[in-house]
Parts: structure tokens; sequence; C-alpha cells
């Protein structure tokens, strides 16, 4: 990649430079970084023009809900509260019959809109699983799409009030298919409950004992609306709590969300080593709460970003969901600045999931970037083009996207697929299956 205004490997700020990869590993950066090879090989080697961009390291979405990208707009799912809301949708997955056809369809689309955002490493928490339906050809839809489209899955065996052993075996059979995933690989293998609001210590338990068996990510949420209620209502405890009791505050686990904690919370939290997920594009227009990222930040925390689902969200942009954390920080006690957030959605992530060789562009990186026009006219006037990513140019997209090495995006399309006709699949599967039930009056 050569000829970019600026390369942000994660670390550093470098003006003019090039960046030079082999094997789907970055293997130099820098001003000189093509003059390693020799003469035969730089004439072998892909170029890619970065002129008039901006390079950062591919973004890492933590928490992504990729079946619900078939539910956005639905009626009775917009500012409601949240139990409600998980009424309605659980009606809605009932009435679509959610299967390996439909999951392929949502995730498709799913990633494909994260590609063409500049997401290249996706997790995917999967908490919807019809009685019937085999739980490893509904996981195959979604990691087999993935690969087909080039991008980097952590596939998150959830549950959400699951039979505890059904959800561990599920997690051991995916785990024999598919293995748990490693360094530079293109699939890993993570799980854990959706919360306490819907599972109890046993299925904590449960998955705690084959994580820790194979050596895999935990992952959850907190502190969304329902989750505080629930946790007062069954146990007259704060959800945060529960987690410590049960063992699920380690520096093994992620925990999404993480609204309105409190301070004496925030201190514990950080003592205990686990990792964060903010979501705000999810939580702040669905007024389920607000999670504080300066304090976080501050405390210790590493702090990761997601878009969470459709349904909630209803868009997969992590840069747009960066914007967002920005502008909602500005009302909290220490707004995060747009260097925090950047660092969210890439090497915080990374963090949270286990994967060092991510969310940077450092020598013995994965080959994850993203490369941003900032030539237009939404970009003039900018004086610090890295944090003008984020605060100018709403819903910008990169013109290429890279992972391990490959060009995935290239001028703003697709390459591993025809977008529009993946957007055409799941449009026609959803108004096969719902019709026109869903649709807003």
């Amino acid at each position: 990649m050569r000829g970019a205004e600026s390369v942000w490997t994660g670390h550093r700020e470098l003006t003019g430079a090039e960046l030079l990869c082999r094997d789907g590993v970055v293997v130099a950066v820098g001003n000189d970084a093509a003059s390693g090879p020799s003469a035969n090989d730089r004439a072998e080697r892909a170029t890619l023009d970065a002129s008039g961009c901006v390079v950062i390291p591919g973004l890492v979405n933590a928490h992504h809900h990729l079946l619900q990208s078939a539910f956005r707009t639905l009626e009775g799912t917009r500012h409601v509260r949240m139990d409600r809301w998980l009424a309605t949708m659980g009606g809605y997955y009932r009435q679509a019959r959610v299967d390996p056809d439909l999951t392929a369809a949502a995730a498709a689309v799913g990633v494909a809109e994260g590609l063409l955002a500049g997401v290249t490493t996706v997790a995917d928490h999967h908490l919807t699983w019809p009685s019937g339906e085999d739980a490893l050809e509904l996981a195959a839809a979604t990691i087999d799409t993935a690969a087909d489209l080039g991008a980097r899955l952590v596939f998150v065996r959830g549950t959400a009030g699951d039979d505890p052993q059904t959800a561990a075996t599920s997690v051991e059979m995916l785990v024999e298919r598919h293995g748990p995933g490693e360094r530079h690989g293109m699939l890993q293998i993570a799980c854990g409950p959706a919360g306490v609001h819907s599972d109890g210590p046993e299925t904590f338990a449960a998955l705690a004992e084959v994580a820790t068996r194979h050596g895999l990510r935990r992952r959850t949420q907190a502190n969304e609306q329902v989750d505080t209620e629930r946790a007062a209502a069954r146990w007259g405890r704060r959800p945060l709590d529960l987690l410590d009791e049960w063992g699920w505050l380690a520096d093994d686990v992620t925990v999404a969300h993480l609204c309105e904690v409190t301070p004496a919370e925030r201190a514990r939290f950080a003592a205990s080593g686990a990792h964060a997920t903010h979501a705000p594009g999810c939580d702040v227009p669905m007024g389920w709460g607000v999670a504080e990222v300066g304090p976080l930040l501050d405390a210790g925390v590493r702090v990761g970003l997601g878009t969470s689902g459709g349904g909630s969200n209803d868009a997969g942009n992590l840069l747009a969901d960066a914007r967002l954390a920005l502008q909602v920080g500005g009302l909290t006690s220490r707004p995060p600045t747009a260097r925090e957030i950047l660092a969210t959605a890439t090497t915080g992530s990374a963090a949270g999931l286990g994967r060092p060789e991510l969310g940077h562009l450092e020598e013995g990186a994965a080959a994850d970037l993203c490369c941003f026009d900032v030539t237009g006219v939404a970009d003039a006037g900018v004086g610090d083009r890295l944090a003008g990513l984020l605060w100018a140019n709403p819903g910008r997209r990169p013109r290429h996207v890279v992972v391990a090495g490959k060009v995935v995006v290239r001028d703003g399309e697709l390459r591993t697929a025809e977008a529009p006709a993946l957007a055409e699949r799941l449009r026609i599967t959803v108004d096969e299956r719902l019709g026109d039930s869903g649709r807003c009056r």
C-alpha cells in the first residue's frame, strides 16, 4: 500500500508512510517500507493505491447480533422498554422461522454491510436457537457466509434461557468441528449467556467450564435496562454483583453495554481485568442507558466498540457508532477523545477478543486495514485528519478494505460478492416469512 496521506498504526501516526504485507501479515511500515524486498519481489507485488487517504487498522466490531439484520425497523421495536422489545423481537423470530437459510441471508447482509464500512472482524453473539433446528447447521450458516465474504468472524455461541447442558454441549460440538481458533485465523469460537436477565448461575457455570477446558473467550452483556431490573427482582442484586459471584468478572471475559455503572462498580470491574464493549448505537437511541467511556478508560478498563444488532441499532457501521460515542461522550463526566474512541474500535475491541494481532498495523500484525479518502468537500478545512474521520463526514465509507492481505473492498465496491444480490436475497426471504406484519404503519 502506498501514496497515503498518513497511516495510523493504532500506536503511531506516520505521514506519507508505506505498508508492506506478505502472507496476510504486516512485515514493514514506514517511509522506507518498500525498500526491503528485492527488485524481483517488488515487481511481483500487488500495490494498492491509497493516495489522498488516511489508512487505519481494520475496524473490529466487538459486539453484533448478525441474525437481527433481518429484523430492522419493524413495528413495535422503536423507542420501547427493553422487556417489551425482547418480547416483540421474539414474536418476529417465531413468525420468521429462524433456520439456516434465514440465518445465512441475514449474516451475509450484516457481514457485507460491515466490510463496506471498514469492519474486518465481527463478533456475532448468536442467541436464537429454535427447538428442532440443528445447532451446528445454524452456526455453519453464519460461519460459512463470513468465510465466503472474506471477513474474520468470532462466532459466540450464546444462550438466552436455553438449557445449560444443551448450550455447553453445543459449544463442544462447535469446537470439535471448527477448533477454538488461533492467531491470524479467520474464525474464532467463543461462548456466553445473554446476561443475568435471561440465564442463571447454572448456565454461567456450564459455559465457564467448557470455555476453560478449550481456552475460549467468554462474553456476556450487563446493565442495560432489563438486565438491571430483572437482577433486582430475581436476586435483589445488581448485575455486576452476580457476574462477580458467578466467576464472570475475569480477564477472559468481555461484558457488553455496561450502562450506568456506579463508581464502585467501575473500580471493581477494572480490578477484575474484565473487558468492556460500548454499544452506543443500540443503547442511546433506544433509551436503555449510557456507558461512560472516559471514566472506564481512566479506571484502566480496556474498552471495545460494537454496534449490537438490528432491531435496536439497525445499522452495522462501526465508524458511525464511533462518532456517536464521541457525541454522547460530551454529556458524560469525562468526554473521550477521537483517538481514544478510534482505539476502542480497533485495539480495544481486539484485546477483548484475546487477539493481539488485530486492531493495529505494526510489524507482525494481521494485514487488515481500511483506506479512507479525505480529499472531498466534507473533509475540507479539517485540521486533524485522524480526528476528522469521526467528527467530519458522517456515514463515510472506506475506499479500500483489506482482510488478511486480500482486497475485499476496492474503490467502495465489495469484491467478494454482489452486494445487491445479497440485499435482494434477504429482502425476498423476509417478505416471504413476515409479509406486511412487521411494517410500520
